[in-house]
């Protein structure tokens, strides 16, 4: 294995998956590690990412308003194992708040009352003035679920889970088609974390609040599980779905250029738990950070 590339190949393939990856330092430099990162890919839960940034973009245009409260209902919202949804009683909560608990712990709830609240024209908006041809926002978790119950057969989200976590079924799903759901590419997804990073993107206010949101997300299982060193920080967001298992993230090491990397997978096995793929996405995450790494110039 003469290359990083290489390595971050054999790490895919020894976990039963196919991944792709790309990873470049949040700096003016062109140097870049790319696995097949020009590929699309199912986004999952890293769509969250580009409409949180959409949101951000509004309060500073002044067409949203980050301190106004909505009450929601938990029984009227979107299923999900975290945030709003494991909730019995109605819960108010300003739009900042729902945007930070739709960042850091993936409510799927959140996510669909703040993009019902700002619209997906001003998503599309964002890719647009990015660049962003390529990364594609197709509606909200809500909207993925109910043609993953028309296309698994089934009647209700927990069903069509259960069918797609069935090993001896080989389900054909547009889910897992970046042709037909939310997509992007890895190069993408770094390029925005780039601008966010450098801040050429939102105004200064702005990029410390998505920066500290990401900065808390509580899964260690991917990438931060990569770098447990004392004063790292990682920023991320995951995004899972099925064989789908993603994140994107910047490492930031004291005293260096923070590095973005971008990693998304596809597993051979539809197990709903494969801690050896999330073990591959950390670990391919350190080899291609690792390669980038390069100290701050002395002031």
């Amino acid at each position: 294995m003469n290359t990083v590339e290489d390595r971050i190949r054999a790490v895919f393939a020894d976990a039963g998956c196919s991944g792709w990856l790309h990873a470049r330092r949040c700096d003016g430099s062109t140097g870049e590690i790319s696995v097949d990162g020009n590929s699309r890919v199912v986004s999952a839960s890293v769509y969250k990412l580009p409409l949180f940034v959409a949101f951000c973009r509004g309060i500073d245009a002044g067409r949203v308003d980050p301190a106004a409260r909505l009450t929601v209902l938990p029984s009227d919202c979107t299923p999900g194992p975290t945030g709003i949804a494991v909730l019995r009683d109605p819960v108010t909560m300003s739009r900042r708040d729902l945007a930070t608990s739709m960042m850091t712990v993936s409510d799927n709830a959140a996510a669909d009352v703040l993009l019902g609240e700002i619209g997906l024209g001003a998503v599309e908006d964002l890719l647009a003035d990015l660049g962003l041809i390529e990364t594609r926002v197709v509606g909200g978790t809500a909207d993925q679920y109910r043609t993953l119950v028309r296309d698994t057969d089934t009647h209700t989200t927990a069903e069509a889970f259960a069918a797609l976590a069935d090993n001896d079924e080989a389900w054909s799903v547009s889910a897992y088609d970046p042709s037909y759901t939310s997509a992007t590419t890895p190069e993408e997804m770094t390029r925005l974390l780039r601008a966010i990073w450098t801040g050429s993107v939102l105004s200064p206010e702005q990029t410390d609040f998505v920066r500290s949101v990401m900065r808390k997300q509580p899964w260690s299982h991917r990438i931060a599980s990569a770098f447990p060193h004392r004063g790292v920080s990682v920023a991320g967001k995951t995004g899972t779905i099925g064989v789908i298992r993603n994140e994107v993230a910047v490492v930031e090491f004291p005293g260096e250029y923070p590095v973005a990397v971008a990693v998304f997978t596809r597993a051979a096995r539809a197990d709903p738990v494969l801690p050896v793929v999330d073990a591959a996405i950390a670990e391919v995450a350190r080899i291609a950070v690792t390669d980038l790494r390069r100290p701050l110039p002395d002031v």
